[in-house]
């Protein structure tokens, strides 16, 4: 801290032996260490309270730095969410306006009942024929291929 030397040291005790004499110096000397360990504690309470300070302002100031990207942030999130929102709005808009005109256009009726159902109401009831019996307009043709299928067969065999 201060710029003293041995030789000076000396000199200070010779000087003080002098005029404070030798039975008073050992209570001097005493006092005088307890006051320069008080002040060396008060420097370096200073000292820490100074780097406290500093470090405290960092902080801060990267608080507010940290702040302001999250608010930085956040403005950006919202106008995005409100640029996707209004497209979305656009979107549902424009999907319940083509509804609305294919509703107001449309001239068949609702779905409701199958397509089959309301084509078969239009037209004649068609005959069922049982499976089981042949189709009585094509028995002679029938007939013919089973007399060639048999006659075929007869030849080959004789």
């Amino acid at each position: 801290m201060f710029d003293i030397g041995f030789t000076e040291l000396l000199m200070i005790g010779v000087v003080a032996l002098i005029v404070i004499g030798p039975e008073r110096l050992p209570k001097v000397a005493r006092t005088v260490g307890h006051l320069y360990g008080r002040m060396q504690r008060y420097v370096s309470d200073v000292k820490s309270d100074i780097s406290r300070e500093i470090d405290f302002d960092e902080l801060k100031r990267a608080g507010q730095e940290f702040k302001q990207s999250v608010e930085s942030s956040v403005t950006d999130l919202k106008q995005q969410t409100t640029v996707v929102d209004d497209f979305l709005r656009d979107e549902t808009d424009n999907i319940s306006n083509a509804v609305t005109s294919v509703g107001e256009s449309e001239t068949r009726p609702p779905l409701s009942e199958p397509p089959v159902k309301q084509a078969q109401d239009h037209t004649k009831p068609q005959q069922s024929l049982p499976l089981d019996e042949p189709d009585q307009n094509n028995s002679s043709a029938f007939s013919a291929v089973v007399e060639t299928a048999r006659s075929d067969s007869a030849g080959k065999t004789a």
